[in-house]
């Protein structure tokens, strides 16, 4: 019986210890796909809450939504605004001003997957 009390308590302890080492290892992350002098693409894993540094886009781009949910794009102001991507579905994103720039939030509960395709060169 004991026996059995100290797997269960090293399953317990075992389990516990994994569920708080998945949580603290869940960052936003991108990952790049490829890229040329026409076309850069990168996937982007995009957690909840965890916001962007502030950044800039240069170039147009083509959001598909691997997984979706709220993104919301975020100036330096404070002023928000909600972009709902669907699963499954392409997005487009103009260049941005000069001398501007933004954060992403996810709004959601959940982890949005995100694959991003910017133009390098206007036509």
């Amino acid at each position: 019986m004991k026996h059995a009390i100290h797997v269960a308590a090293f399953a317990a302890a075992a389990l516990s210890t994994s569920v708080l080492i998945s949580q603290v290892e869940q960052k936003t992350q991108r990952f790049p796909q490829f890229e040329n002098p026409d076309v850069k693409v990168w996937k982007t894993i995009v957690m909840p809450n965890q916001p962007l540094a502030m950044h800039h886009h240069d170039h147009p781009r083509v959001i598909i939504a691997l997984t979706g949910g709220t993104m919301n794009i975020v100036d330096p102001s404070g002023n928000i605004e909600p972009h709902v991507w669907e699963t499954g579905k392409a997005y487009w994103l103009p260049a941005m001003p000069p001398n501007t720039l933004h954060s992403d939030i996810n709004a959601g509960e959940k982890p949005m997957e995100v694959m991003v395709v910017e133009l390098e060169k206007e036509n």
